[in-house]
């Protein structure tokens, strides 16, 4: 995990892969607690138990249940009991607060009937046991036990029995104190010894101390074991709690950056036909909220962090499209994250003045990493012109049109004479979806200069134009089947053909004005052609779009970039096909990706593998994917809102609506987002018309 800071301005050159961990630096830590009053006795060391994920690899995630309130995580298992195996623990700015919390009651573990997630910081484990005599097959015991994020977890007892039941309950305690890189890598260290300190247990180490706190205090306290013990008498029907608090030495209690009250996200909610779209909104805005971060410096803006357990920092790239797929819930997101970016900008002189640094990411078996500083740079512009469209004021956009003028800058003088822009090392290849973004990047760039009166914006058109005439002839690989789009040009100028997810990015050109979109790379066939591609058994897998065609060397429904599903890019694709008029391959598309969030309870991880469906199948998890991840989420929204093709020009005080005309999920109402700075609120009908039923004062409906 990271702590929430800005990232530096040096170039990161790591290899960011989208699944295992992007180290995180360590910061913080938590501990066991002792009672109040008893002196602090030195215990030996205990090893951390060893279990699956200990050793051999990433300890797996699929299964996990991961309450989210960035900086803190809390990751269990499903039978609730905390045993420090794997990843099991509370977490706080990268560091393993408490490891183990095992609950007994009566000697007992209680058997657990049901795990749920209640919430993106919260889950309920469920349990019960059988401790009368006489008692039959019927639990007499219930035991609930209710986790938060931000470490606090609340054990309840129910007596079930028609008669009083004494209760002894223990809760056993240990930690390691370790970094999650440590963890990740199943090297956390041995188990802490604890002492008691206030009415718990507390560990200390050179970097740093936690404590566990209890209410009501425990009667004894077992250091040696790191045991709180309770005595409980019952009567039929009755309860008794205990509120365990876990915290870093001198912490007070954790407010997370996306509570309602100072959420920078509109609350918006879906209705209609098909109730699996509520269901969608309401869990990608519960992940959002849970994924933001504040930069320290300047606690007004705020950011999403790339995802949990593994990316719980700024990773540029992915927090401007997350950004930019959430603008139909407002602007402040975008506003934060761009001035946040903005400050790592670098500069001076050198032919990387005014990029973006961000770290290497794995591009799969075909192509070398991929560099995400430039992704970076080039979506900056973008971001900052499309959120001027959906109401980002005026002041805010001329505050932060010196850093897009030094991306736009930056690409003319990497590009120079050139047509294309290629990888920065010496002799890389020309990527095929950094033409995309390059293309985009200059196109909205140029709207935004024009708007704003300054100059440039010629220059930038007229390399964009030539830009579509090259790629439309050296990207376009002619067969059989009707030709596709090269991924990439080797140095040499070949074209590689092997057919992947990264080509929907050549579907996504940008919002301009009067809600019209930018023209794109390819030509009107070759569109048509890609359309046919995405939507054909090769790349839809039913649950949606493949990372790479399953006909394509190298496939593997688990290769994260060879072959799984990644969901932001499915979301990609069905905007783009949307919005170039194939709303039969979009549907799909979209039935299909809503259909895989059913059986992940809505919440969309990253990636998930890209085996095809069939009648009575579920897709199956990735075991290294982040859930929640901030792409994931934010393509959530971007589904619904293509639904309803909502296109605003609010410097204009227009807003344009391009609905879907096959209305595939039947029936669908938004209300609650925010276009021009006010809530703003569509309808879809059957037969795919749409209807404004709330907007800002003096907003009109364009053509």
């Amino acid at each position: 995990m990271h702590q929430p800071t800005p990232p530096s301005t040096a170039t990161d050159n790591r290899r960011l892969r989208d699944g295992p961990p992007w180290p995180p630096p360590a910061d913080g830590g938590l501990g066991p607690v002792q009672p109040r009053g008893r002196a602090p006795r030195p215990t030996p060391t205990r090893p951390v138990p060893q279990g699956p994920g200990r050793a051999g690899g990433l300890p797996p995630t699929h299964t996990a249940l991961i309450c989210v309130a960035l900086p803190s995580l809390a990751i269990s298992t499903e039978n609730g009991q905390l045993t420090g195996q794997g990843l099991e623990g509370f977490y706080r700015a990268g560091r393993r607060l408490l490891a183990r919390c095992q609950v007994r009651v009566a000697g007992r573990e209680p058997l657990a009937v049901q795990a749920r997630v209640t919430g993106a910081d919260s889950a309920r484990f469920v349990g019960t046991l059988r401790v009368s005599p006489a008692a039959g097959p019927d639990p007499d015991v219930v035991v609930e036990r209710i986790r938060h994020a931000d470490g606090t977890e609340r054990i309840i007892l129910r007596n079930c029995a028609p008669h009083p039941l004494r209760l002894p309950l223990e809760a056993a305690l240990g930690t390691d104190l370790a970094d999650l890189s440590a963890i990740a890598s199943g090297a956390p260290g041995p188990e802490l010894p604890a002492t008691v300190h206030d009415s718990g247990l507390r560990w200390t180490t050179a970097t740093g101390n936690a404590s566990v706190t209890a209410d009501p205090p425990p009667s004894d306290a077992l250091a040696s074991a790191g045991l709180l013990r309770w005595e409980f008498e019952l009567p039929p029907g009755g309860t008794a709690s205990v509120e365990l608090r876990v915290r870093p030495d001198g912490a007070s209690n954790l407010r997370a950056v996306g509570r309602p009250a100072s959420s920078p996200l509109a609350p918006a909610r879906a209705t209609g036909d098909d109730p699996r779209a509520a269901a969608l909104l309401r869990a990608a805005i519960d992940d959002l909220q849970a994924l933001l971060l504040r930069d320290p410096a300047h606690p007004s803006d705020s950011y999403l962090a790339a995802g949990a357990p593994w990316r719980c920092g700024l990773a540029p790239a992915e927090a401007l499209a997350a950004a930019r797929m959430t603008l139909p819930l407002g602007t402040r997101l975008a506003a934060g994250t761009l001035r946040t970016l903005a400050r790592t900008q670098l500069r001076g002189p050198g032919p990387r003045t005014g990029m973006i640094p961000g770290p290497h990411r794995d591009a799969g078996a075909h192509l070398p990493p991929g560099c995400t500083g430039t992704e970076a740079t080039l979506l900056f512009p973008v971001l900052l012109s499309e959120a001027r469209r959906w109401g980002l004021p005026e002041q805010e956009t001329r505050e932060l049109l010196p850093a897009a003028e030094r991306c736009l800058a930056w690409l003319r003088t990497t590009v120079g004479d050139q047509t294309y822009l290629r990888d920065p090392q010496p002799g890389g290849l020309t990527r095929g979806e950094t033409q995309s973004h390059a293309h985009r990047a200059a196109l909205l760039g140029a709207d935004l200069l024009d708007a704003c009166g300054r100059p440039g914006s010629a220059g930038l058109r007229q390399w964009a134009a030539e830009l579509r005439k090259a790629f439309r002839a050296d990207f376009w690989i002619d067969d059989r089947g009707g030709g596709r789009p090269a991924v990439a040009l080797t140095p040499d100028g070949r074209p590689l053909a092997h057919l992947g997810s990264s080509t929907v990015h050549l579907l996504d050109t940008g919002l301009l004005g009067a809600g019209e979109l930018a023209v794109g790379l390819l030509d009107k066939v070759q569109t048509e052609q890609l359309a046919r591609l995405l939507g054909g058994p090769a790349m839809d897998s039913g649950w949606g779009l493949r990372g790479l065609g399953a006909k394509e060397a190298g496939h593997s429904p688990f290769g994260h970039r060879s072959g799984a599903v990644r969901v932001q890019e499915t979301a990609l694709a069905v905007a783009g096909l949307a919005a170039a008029g194939y709303e039969k391959e979009a549907g799909g598309l979209l039935r299909g990706l809503l259909a895989a969030s059913e059986h992940f309870g809505h919440r969309l991880p990253e990636m998930f593998a890209g085996e095809q469906r069939c009648a009575g199948s579920a897709p199956l998890p990735h075991p290294a994917a982040c859930r929640p991840a901030a792409t994931a989420a934010a393509a959530g929204v971007l589904l619904l809102s293509t639904l309803a093709g909502i296109r605003p020009d609010a410097p204009a005080g227009t807003v344009t609506l391009r609905p879907l005309h096959s209305a595939p999920l039947g029936e669908l109402g938004l209300t609650g987002l925010r276009v021009a700075g006010a809530p703003f609120s569509v309808r879809v009908s059957r037969l795919g018309l749409a209807m404004v039923e709330q907007a800002a004062d003096g907003l009109q409906l364009g053509v």
